[in-house]
This record gives C-alpha cells, structure tokens and sequence, in this order.
C-alpha cells in the first residue's frame, strides 16, 4: 500500500457533520477505554498506535462520540511523526462523514501543531483521499515506513 502527502496549509474547512455527534480530542482518562474499542472493532496494531497518540501532548487521538458512546476515532504522530493514521469508524455509523470528518480534525490539528505537510501512510482508498482533501500519490512508497513490521507467527 503507497503513502500519500497533504498540504496542511491547503485543507477544506472541517465539514459539518450530524449534531448528534461529537466530535473532540481523547482525554487520558479514557485511554483504557478507546484502546479496548480500537482492538475490538479494528486490531492490536491500531491499539498500540492509538497508545502512542494517548501519550502525546496535546493528545493526538480524536474521538467521534454519539449518545456518550464512541463510534470512531483518528490519529496522528503514531507510527511517525506528520504521519496521519491509524483512523476507524463503526460499520454501523459509516457513510454519514465521519471519515473525513475525523480526519480533517486530525489534519487541522497538525497544522495548528506547525506542520506544513502530512503523510498519510499505506493508504487503502486512494481516492477517498485524493476527494477528501487533496492528498497525492508519494510514488515509490510501498512498502513504506511499515516494512518489516513484526507479526504474529
């Protein structure tokens, strides 16, 4: 999967999403919690990068909330820093914008961090991207910063 590259200082604006959602930065205290959603609904290799954004300060992990129950979530400055990922959201609550939503957050969060440039790294949906908020194709990235990564035998 190739790595694709996003001007920071050339994002859309944040879309306006359901007013039943809530859209916020993780907050420590539910670290626990949003780490054992993370391995339920997506795996552990997206756990222990979403730890690493429950580390950063400001927290780097952004939460999309409805009726006080979590439904997705995005980060940054996990794996690598101004890298973008790993980001999920529940089969249920997919095709109301939460993707993009939470990405843009993460995006504009970097931005406001001093950023100029973020990678979002082995990329499923090129397009998805590409729509979103511009992003290109970084040629010659695969197999990327993940390379070698350790799995289970």
């Amino acid at each position: 999967m190739t790595d694709m590259l996003v001007k920071l200082y050339a994002l859309p604006p944040m879309p306006s999403i359901d007013a039943t959602i809530h859209l916020r930065r993780g907050l420590a205290p539910e670290k626990h919690l949003v780490l054992d959603w993370v391995e339920t609904h997506f795996s552990a290799y997206w756990r222990s990068e979403c730890d690493v954004a429950f580390a950063r300060q400001p927290v780097s992990c952004f939460l999309a909330i409805e009726d006080k129950q979590l439904i997705g979530f995005g980060c940054y400055d996990t794996t690598r820093r101004a890298f973008f990922g790993p980001t999920g959201v529940l089969e249920s609550a997919r095709g109301r914008g939460l993707g993009k939503a939470l990405l843009l957050a993460c995006l504009h969060d970097m931005y406001a961090q001093g950023y100029g440039y973020g990678i979002i790294g082995g990329v499923g949906p090129v397009e998805f991207y590409q729509k979103a908020v511009g992003a290109t194709v970084i040629h010659d990235s695969t197999p990327g910063v993940y390379d070698g990564l350790l799995r289970k035998p």
